[in-house]
């Protein structure tokens, strides 16, 4: 696609697919935007992030992630502080029940030749997303790979500059 906007309004109706740290800035950020520079898994991000990433999901009819991301997330989530780790874990399995889950089994991903390169998260959203999903990322060299393979995906850092940058 041409353009992040080109590439939202297409996939709008179908579904956006969520790699693993901006699962963990959204729920971190559901809970209390002030946690997110807390917690050591979402540093990098501000709240500003949460905003951009809440107002970008809120554009398309479904969520989707795959067992592993949602497997990853949730062993990140499990490192926050015992005092908020209950409510984070309350919304995200709310969450859960409203995403779409999109499963390959892990022999077959372990088959891909773009497994040894990036493992069994980023194999499943490779393997999930072509033509029938947009992914959002912040890996640099996952969005790289998707790209010149033809699958479609905006890179995060690129949108949240834009978004400050109030573009």
């Amino acid at each position: 696609m041409n353009s992040h906007v080109e590439a939202i309004n297409a996939y709008k109706d179908k579904g956006l697919l969520i790699d693993t740290n901006l699962l963990l800035l959204f729920f971190v950020g559901l809970h209390n935007r002030k946690s997110i520079q807390r917690f050591k898994r979402t540093r990098q991000f501000i709240p500003e992030d949460f905003d951009c990433l809440t107002s970008l999901i809120q554009l398309f009819k479904q969520v989707v992630t795959t067992p592993s991301v949602l497997t990853e997330a949730s062993n990140l989530l499990g490192q926050l502080p015992e005092a908020i780790r209950f409510s984070v874990f309350q919304r995200f399995s709310l969450a859960i029940q409203r995403f779409q889950e999109n499963f390959t089994p892990s022999r077959e991903l372990a088959q891909e030749r773009y497994f040894p390169k990036f493992g069994l998260t980023d194999a499943g959203i490779v393997h999930g997303a072509k033509g029938k999903f947009l992914v959002l990322t912040d890996d640099f060299r996952l969005a790289g790979y998707l790209e010149r393979h033809g699958i479609d995906v905006v890179n995060f850092n690129h949108l949240r500059t834009a978004y400050l940058l109030g573009q």
